[in-house]
């Protein structure tokens, strides 16, 4: 059964930003933090956190969704808690994306990678409201 639209432009999209931020962070992020001020450096780990979190959770979250689309899991299996996006009081912390003290690498991702998680978490509304009413 073929992915609707919305979930292979998501998919895609998490996949291209999960592969970017490990680029960063793997190699610029590394660099950047050391040269900064110590609590900027400290700031910078918090922050690539917690990118890393919310592309975990995007990407997990999609993998429940294709569970579905391929019948392996009914849509209401896909909604215990334990299949459900989480670690919102991280992940939707933004404080810090307009830190003009942080890299500008870093602020993209948090931005790009923030505005993902909610619009993931805006679609997992939307089917719950559509699987439970």
């Amino acid at each position: 059964m073929p992915q609707p639209a919305f979930f292979r432009r998501t998919y895609d999209e998490t996949l291209t930003l999960m592969v970017e931020a490990r680029n960063y962070l793997n190699h610029t992020e590394r660099r950047e933090r050391e040269r900064a001020e110590p609590v900027v450096g400290l700031r910078m780990s918090c922050e690539a956190m917690r990118v890393t979190s919310r592309l975990t959770q995007v990407m997990a979250w999609l993998m429940v969704q294709r569970a579905v689309q391929s019948g392996e899991l009914t849509p209401e299996q896909a909604l215990i808690s334990e299949r459900r996006l989480s670690g919102f009081e991280v992940c939707l912390d933004d404080s810090f994306i307009g830190d003009a003290s942080l890299p500008n690498g870093l602020r993209s991702l948090m931005d790009r990678s923030h505005r993902l998680f909610l619009r993931v978490a805006r679609l997992e509304e939307m089917l719950v409201e559509r699987v439970l009413h």
